[in-house]
């Protein structure tokens, strides 16, 4: 496992930039191990969520070292941490495909750091994957994009919570691009099914006291709060909905809260039961897949303080769903990977069964809804084989296979 830090990139960054020039035309070196980058937030305002990804990533990549590697070779992570600062995300990713000549990347937790080293990946043809569930948009050929979206996981929770809980929303959302973007598919979804958004607002990542916000709750008396809320600062949030007694009274629902493996953990039981939310997948899914994936994290890492997330098993679903498609295509070329993964195969995976759509390069998977309950998600309700139709409606890479761009869509 070779890590780099910012003093190693420093060193070598002056090379890097030097090759820029020519990199689109340099063949990878060969070596007797294939690289897989790793770019996860070990450090910084994300490490809750990128640390958990991480150890997955390492895990998925021992597995399919001890069953033999790849090709006759064995896989190699090449890990960076960028501290959840958006101008290392795009010095790494640039170090990863110049420097190292990495095969694939994983990693990328919030839009900005997406949409930062998406581009450098697909000018320097590293294939790349996002694991993030995210607000939907994304059309490049060479992003796989296995987390869920608004389509698939608040078109759900929406009819839900108003069957639940009644038709007046307020939405709380965390203020950059997946948040604004995720308040809007929450208005359009609730007012499709004859609801309200009584008031929506905006938090930057850093902010942790809600005093103003609970109050002005208390006041709109919803009949639930939806939570698009991200990190460990807003954690505040529920803590202090908690202790203002209001649990009781207005409940959560949340297409963020759990996603990172550690907030159901971090809260206790009294600040978090109740909470209700939608992801590709959950821990406590019943099926082998899955029963033999937590087992072989609980001996992988039994001194865990998170959760198993979908973030983090759709990292794990990354490194497999790439690695049957270099078997199936008997090489690490770009184009001969894509097509393997984009050929309608189904996957059996922990979440539930997956596949790759060719139109998007979205999953097309199995939904969950959720209820928190002593720091354990219990699975209420089950859609199978949900596509990101979200983003379908603006993304055709088949028909223009050299789209390159994010759509905002749901905005409007």
């Amino acid at each position: 496992m070779t890590t780099v830090t910012r003093r190693n990139l420093l060193k070598t960054l002056g090379t890097a930039s030097a090759m820029a020039v020519c990199a689109p035309y340099l063949a990878r070196a060969a070596s007797d191990t294939i690289k897989i980058g790793g770019l996860h937030d070990l450090s910084g305002a994300l490490d809750s969520t990128g640390v958990p990804m991480n150890d997955v990533f390492k895990l998925a990549i021992d597995e399919i070292n001890q069953a033999g590697g790849l090709l006759g070779r064995q896989l190699e992570a090449i890990t960076y941490d960028p501290q959840s600062n958006i101008s290392l995300y795009s010095q790494y990713a640039t170090q990863m495909a110049l420097q190292d000549k990495v095969d694939v990347v994983l990693g990328g937790i919030t839009s900005s750091s997406r949409e930062a080293i998406r581009p450098i990946f697909n000018r320097y043809k590293t294939l790349y994957f996002y694991s993030t569930q995210y607000e939907g948009g994304v059309c490049d050929a060479n992003e796989i994009t296995l987390g869920t979206t608004p389509a698939q996981t608040v078109a759900q929770l929406i009819p839900h919570g108003i069957k639940l809980f009644g038709k007046k929303v307020y939405t709380v959302a965390a203020d950059y691009s997946y948040g604004h973007i995720t308040a809007a598919w929450v208005k359009r979804y609730v007012e499709e099914h004859g609801g309200e958004v009584v008031q929506t607002e905006f938090f930057p990542l850093d902010v942790s006291q809600f005093g103003s916000t609970v109050a002005k709750i208390q006041a709109a008396k919803p009949d639930f709060i939806l939570s698009a809320l991200v990190g460990t600062a807003h954690l505040g949030f529920y803590r202090q909905w908690t202790a203002a007694g209001m649990k009781a009274q207005i409940p959560i629902m949340s297409t963020t809260f759990g996603a990172g493996g550690t907030e159901q953990v971090i809260l206790t039981p009294e600040e978090g039961d109740g909470i209700i939310s939608s992801f590709g997948y959950f821990e406590k899914l019943d099926n082998p897949e899955n029963k033999k994936f937590m087992e072989a994290v609980a001996a992988a890492y039994p001194k865990r303080t998170w959760a198993m997330s979908e973030i983090s098993e759709v990292t794990y679903e990354s490194l497999t769903i790439w690695a049957d498609a270099v078997r199936e295509a008997g090489s690490l070329d770009r184009d001969a990977v894509r097509k393997a993964m984009t050929s309608g195969k189904t996957y059996t995976l922990p979440a539930g069964n997956v596949s790759v759509d060719p139109k998007t390069h979205h999953s097309i998977r199995d939904v969950y809804i959720a209820e928190l309950k002593n720091q354990q998600f219990e699975i209420k309700e089950k859609f199978a084989q949900v596509a990101s139709t979200d983003t379908q409606a603006v993304c055709d890479l088949i028909a223009n296979p050299n789209t390159a761009k994010q759509f905002k869509i749901g905005a409007e």
